[in-house]
């Protein structure tokens, strides 16, 4: 405590601070803290109460007492964890898109652009049967009015919260479309509705036998979704197995990943426990519907970006050897948050338990109550974890994320691929491919030809195009340590001449070497184009190499293998 009022009366007074609820969220506090603690408190509040008038009545500006406020407050929260947060009553709308899957408003993702003249905020993709896809919105529409006013200069949050609103209501929307002849100025009326963001945006049986469902997120329609296409599965006699793609998937509800296990395991399996900071706060979680299926084979696929009730789907289903789960490791979130509702419409979400799985393994990798000597937080090794077992006596670690039980490795992208995602080389092309074709093959069949890729070779202004010439560079560096040190003489002037012949980059070159990786940026555009979400979803299923891992273990003596303890 003393070190978290310390951080905050340094940190935060230094800056511009206000009171007010700084101050009721330190008097919640005392309802729990011992009496050392409860002193110091009010100490800190006397100082922090004086202070703020002091300042307001003698600083030399005006003071923004809101400002100041939420200053004062993310500085606290700062030092806690990241996931401990204030959220305004302005701000809590997002927050509840999040936890409810639901908004009002046009049904559209939206990106902001800083590259060099393509500046503003674009349509990157309408939900499908959307207001916005219905109107006619395309990605690559650049948004340059709203009901009116010019959108020029303006962030992304700020259009988003102008194209949100209640259901019914009408906003109008003006566009520049690029490729449509010389650039269109279109607008549209468009009335809102309530968008139900989709958290399975596909699901079906792939070619080898197999189902697929891909989950996206944990909200309220998480669980029944799954359900649906599990059970279909399940009614399919021909139906090998079926994977579970969590890649990707941040988390959300808690309460959502213990019901997408019970579609696996039998009613009343313990799926996690939360402790807090005292015995009474703990709360074991159990499915409470009957399963789906117990028996039909089961493959998870996780990635770093898999986090929180992701991790707890895996991990639990990891632990109950109900699943194979193949990818690469997690992110390693163990903490559980709740909100609690403050004066004025605030709510403070808090973290107010770790999670532990079915092994009884907490996966949190961060411990944000240790600090480093540099001030970072410290970090699990995943080679240093503590190892428990699974119900059958397999060997999984605690702390650190969860391991799958097969490693797929990925390759480390390039510099050209991230450059060409930086600048929406990839974007632009599709919008310019979609503007020029009335359609593409379907996302199960869909390949990138070569006449697409020598058309966004031809799409690329090696004037514009900057990327990392690594041999280039390094042939430099080299040449100046030579001459530094006197080794550079007529013999080795002409042989860094003849190397800088060799290595010279040519971006054809350079592109044709990355095609593959590059390929599937395109792909996934395009897709975006023509079917929305669901085909970008359903193309990865038909040609990613982890699905078709996955399904090939899923079908093979590997799977039950797997679930069995090794003979040590």
């Amino acid at each position: 405590m003393n070190n978290f009022l310390r951080r905050l009366f340094t940190h935060s007074f230094r800056r511009r601070v206000g009171g007010g609820l700084v101050g009721l969220l330190l008097c919640a506090t005392v309802l729990t803290a011992n009496a050392a603690d409860q002193a110091a408190i009010a100490r800190g509040l006397s100082i922090f109460n004086s202070l703020y008038k002091e300042l307001n009545a003698f600083y030399v500006d005006s003071i923004n007492p809101q400002q100041s406020v939420e200053t004062a407050i993310n500085a606290m929260l700062d030092d806690i964890d990241p996931y401990t947060e204030y959220i305004p009553a302005v701000d809590q709308e997002d927050f509840m898109i999040t936890a409810t899957g639901r908004y009002g408003g046009i049904g559209s993702y939206i990106m902001q652009r800083t590259d060099t003249g393509r500046e503003g905020v674009y349509i990157s993709q309408p939900y499908e049967d959307s207001p916005a896809a219905r109107a006619g919105l395309r990605a690559g529409d650049r948004i340059i009015a709203i009901d009116g006013d010019s959108t020029t200069g303006w962030a992304s949050d700020k259009v988003s919260a102008r194209l949100k609103g209640e259901a019914s209501t009408h906003v109008q929307v003006t566009v520049a479309r690029p490729y449509a002849g010389a650039d269109s100025i279109l607008t549209f009326d468009i009335e809102r509705q309530t968008i139900q963001v989709n958290p399975v945006p596909y699901w079906g049986v792939l070619p080898s036998g197999v189902g697929y469902i891909a989950l996206t997120t944990f909200n309220e329609q998480s669980a029944s979704r799954v359900r649906q296409a599990v059970e279909t599965f399940a009614a399919d006699k021909t139906v090998k197995g079926i994977i579970l793609d969590l890649r990707g998937n941040g988390g959300g509800l808690l309460e959502s990943a213990v019901q997408v296990v019970g579609c696996f395991v039998p009613k009343g399996t313990e799926v996690l426990i939360t402790r807090g900071r005292d015995k009474q706060s703990e709360r074991i979680y159990k499915t409470t519907d009957a399963p789906v299926t117990t028996t039909l084979p089961l493959a998870v696929l996780i990635d770093g970006g898999s986090a929180s009730s992701a991790e707890i789907t895996a991990g639990a289903l990891q632990d109950l050897d109900r699943a194979v789960l193949l990818g690469s490791r997690s992110f390693g979130k163990g903490l559980v948050q709740t909100t609690r509702q403050l004066p004025f419409g605030g709510l403070l979400k808090v973290t107010v338990s770790k999670y532990y799985l079915p092994s009884g393994r907490l996966i949190q990798e961060v411990d944000y109550s240790q600090r480093n000597l540099d001030g970072t937080y410290r970090h699990t090794p995943a080679d240093s974890t503590i190892i428990y077992h699974t119900r059958s006596g397999r060997e999984v670690r605690g702390g650190a994320g969860i391991t799958p039980d097969i490693v797929i490795k990925y390759p480390e992208g390039s510099r050209l691929v991230y450059n060409i995602v930086r600048d929406h080389w990839d974007f632009d092309f599709a919008t310019r491919w979609a503007a020029e074709h009335d359609s593409v093959d379907t996302p199960s069949r869909f390949v990138v030809t070569d006449e697409m890729f020598d058309a966004f070779k031809q799409s690329i202004d090696p004037s514009r195009f900057d990327y990392d010439k690594v041999c280039e560079t390094g042939l430099e560096r080299l040449r100046e340590v030579a001459k530094n040190e006197g080794y550079v003489n007529d013999e080795t002037t002409a042989a860094f001449d003849r190397l800088a012949e060799l290595l010279h980059h040519d971006l054809s070159h350079d592109l044709d070497l990355h095609r593959d990786e590059i390929s599937r940026l395109i792909a996934t555009e395009l897709m975006g184009r023509y079917y929305y979400h669901r085909g970008q979803v359903e193309q990865v299923a038909h040609t990613d190499e982890t699905v078709a891992r996955a399904a090939t273990t899923l079908s093979g003596p590997d799977y039950r293998a797997l679930l069995k303890p090794s003979a040590k």
